[in-house]
């Protein structure tokens, strides 16, 4: 087991526990974008999203309101982000998937760099119909 959130789940090494529930343990980001950064992990181990079964999601959502109800109201907060890095490319660097909530301020210089596109002629229609395609299968 070298996973480093399956040994906390384990209880193996320390973290700072904030809630846990049968599906999901949260904890704070031992590297927090800020102060209240915190991570939310299934207990059992999934590589990524998509790996993670149905019947655990409503468990791991429940803990990821919770948590983020906890860090806006602890701080005072006017807004905060949740996300998940899936895959390299996307940014993650542990593969056990995991949800972040990190406060946010204003003026705090987080900023996604973004190069929005605009979908021309029939495009709009032909990418909603590929995947509408692959929900289907």
């Amino acid at each position: 087991m070298a996973c480093i959130f399956c040994k906390i789940i384990a209880k193996e090494i320390p973290a700072e526990i904030l809630f846990e529930n049968d599906s999901a343990i949260a904890i704070l980001d031992v590297n927090p974008i800020h102060y209240g950064h915190a991570l939310v992990i299934p207990k059992n181990h999934h590589k990524d999203f998509l790996e993670v079964p149905e019947n655990e999601l409503p468990g791991m959502m429940h803990a990821v309101h919770v948590v983020a109800r906890a860090i806006v109201k602890s701080f005072d907060l006017r807004g905060f982000n949740f996300f998940s890095n899936n895959g390299t490319v996307a940014g993650q660097s542990v593969f056990h998937f995991h949800i972040h909530i990190t406060p946010r301020y204003p003026d705090d210089n987080i900023r996604f760099v973004l190069q929005l596109k605009r979908y021309e002629g029939e495009e709009m229609k032909d990418v909603a119909a590929k995947i509408r395609a692959s929900i289907q299968e």
